[in-house]
């Protein structure tokens, strides 16, 4: 058994990265960057344990990717990697950051291979321009660009993590509580993503699957004479709501659905859960926005959506384009990608005898194509 971890940092929200989606649910084919990452180093057979610290809010759905260890990270990249220690029993310790995407075997060997001489293993690059520090030009031979991985004994850096002081890397922390370190040279081409350019330097990565994603969604809702009615997000003129815990927007509930399905994220049960006073009399456009949101940041990206709403009463032929334009603003699509449908049910069921209404949506997704903003 390898008397070695490995932890993946992911829970940063990317906001130097300059997109909606982040940049750890980048699409490699198929594969999240997270996963991609993950799968290539558990290829490896080096490592005792993969662990990989996320969002919370990201780790549900990481689950339906992988059984690695998941941990939820912290305010920052130390708070992360301290919750990830506890984690730890092996005697070392190997961090990376998810964005360090192309980090080839060689690499990962020539950093494995010096284990147990020092304290922390860390691998460099060399400056080849000119160094100015506060208009003084200093000598580059002695300036580093230090990467990760780095490789640290594990009970030695959880001991130099346990201070208020935040360092930037692991072999600072480690030198300034005592500990020892030495740099090996490292690799250009594992290049680290921070910004969107960067991207350009990473040679390991395939362009994502143009597979289309489709999801279904059905709702139902009972007609009450309590409350205003809204559908697609627009008010309707009636004399009676619906019942439900939010506004009982039966249209955005299904659509909803249909999003969740079609990025295999579950359902709106789950994400809003009806048992909750958070979402008690809620307006459901506001549950949409946090839904498309979080399909942005996983890399989606809504292609159209179709509603067809059944109801006998009452009648919406001339909401049906107010409703269109709604849902495109929220979904952040033009209008003739949400197709808006009406009809009855021919006086059958219980939407036929006036009793509440039914949606069914259908919408479709494709993963955010990174190689066309370059």
């Amino acid at each position: 058994m390898s008397n070695l971890t490995l932890i993946l940092l992911a829970a940063g929200s990317s906001s130097r990265f300059g997109l909606d989606v982040k940049k750890q649910w980048l699409r490699i084919e198929h594969k999240p960057l997270w996963q991609f990452v993950a799968d290539k180093l558990e290829n490896t057979n080096l490592f005792q344990k993969i662990i990989i610290v996320s969002a919370s809010d990201d780790i549900e759905f990481m689950k339906n990717y992988s059984d690695f260890t998941f941990i939820s990270g912290g305010d920052t990249r130390q708070e992360s990697l301290k919750n990830a220690l506890r984690e730890v029993q092996s005697e070392f310790v190997l961090v990376s950051d998810i964005a360090r995407a192309c980090i080839s075997q060689n690499f990962l060997q020539s950093i494995i291979a010096k284990k147990g001489d020092s304290d922390c293993i860390v691998p460099y690059l060399k400056v080849n321009d000119t160094v100015v520090y506060e208009n003084t030009t200093i000598d580059r031979d002695k300036v580093k660009r230090v990467q990760t991985p780095q490789l640290s004994r594990t009970a030695i850096l959880k001991n130099a993590l346990g201070t208020q002081e935040e360092f930037t890397d692991e072999s600072s922390a480690i030198v300034a509580y005592g500990g020892t370190r030495e740099f090996i040279l490292g690799e250009e081409d594992a290049h680290k993503i921070t910004f969107l350019k960067d991207l350009k330097s990473i040679p390991c990565l395939s362009a994502p699957s143009k597979d289309m994603l489709s999801g279904t969604g059905l709702d139902v809702h009972a007609f009450d004479d309590k409350g205003d009615m809204y559908l697609g997000g627009v008010k309707i003129e009636s004399d009676f709501g619906f019942k439900a815990h939010s506004d009982g927007d039966v249209a955005i509930h299904a659509l909803i659905d249909a999003l969740l399905g079609a990025a295999g994220m579950g359902d709106i049960g789950m994400m809003f859960p009806d048992n909750d006073d958070t979402y008690k009399g809620i307006d459901s456009k506001e549950l949409l926005k946090r839904v498309v949101k979080k399909i942005h940041n996983f890399g989606f990206v809504i292609v159209n959506i179709d509603l067809t709403i059944a109801a006998e009463k009452p009648k919406l032929s001339k909401y049906k384009m107010q409703i269109r334009q709604t849902l495109a603003e929220i979904l952040n699509c033009e209008s003739s990608r949400v197709n808006i449908k009406a009809t009855t049910t021919e006086k059958l069921g219980f939407i036929g005898r006036g009793e509440g209404v039914g949606v069914i949506a259908n919408a479709n997704l494709k993963y955010f194509d990174w190689t066309l903003e370059n």
